[in-house]
């Protein structure tokens, strides 16, 4: 199985504080996600619901030619304005293991995401990776980036 390592850096002009009261939210992902994804978080949170160790977040996804699908991750570490690291236990990939690191810099923050990844079924996962899941995945992040430079500003 190959695995696949990404990784996204972004400036905001915003505090520490207000970066992590909305990133630690768990339905502050669908506002960052695209609408073609028609993602939607199921599990019974509320929006001041912060995420914790442990925490299992499910979701509904339609991620290829609108087949909805499961997705279930979990919170696995979290260090309070920090970081935190969600990984998938039920869902589309393989492997996935996401961490979201915040670190105060001059006028504000910057958010690092550290992204590993793999697709199954094998040699067809390498092919299926190559030809759109890959360019998919990296979209999802250019995206985000657009939406979090509208909401909170560009540094």
């Amino acid at each position: 199985m190959k695995t696949y390592a990404l990784k996204f850096k972004q400036n905001i002009p915003i505090s520490i504080d207000e970066a992590w009261d909305f990133f630690s939210s768990p339905l502050n992902l669908q506002k960052i996600t695209p609408d073609d994804m028609r993602f939607v978080v199921t599990s019974d949170y509320t929006a001041d619901t912060k995420m914790y160790a442990g925490m299992i977040i499910t979701y509904k996804i339609s991620p290829l030619l609108g087949i909805k699908m499961d997705w279930m991750t979990e919170i696995t570490h979290v260090a309070d304005k920090q970081y935190f690291v969600d990984e998938q236990r039920f869902g589309p990939y393989a492997l996935w293991h996401h961490q979201h690191h915040f670190k105060e810099i001059p006028g504000g923050i910057e958010m690092t995401d550290i992204l590993h990844y793999a697709i199954p079924y094998s040699v067809i996962g390498t092919i299926a990776n190559n030809v759109f899941v890959g360019k998919k995945v990296r979209d999802i992040f250019k995206y985000r980036t657009k939406v979090i430079e509208d909401m909170f500003g560009k540094m």
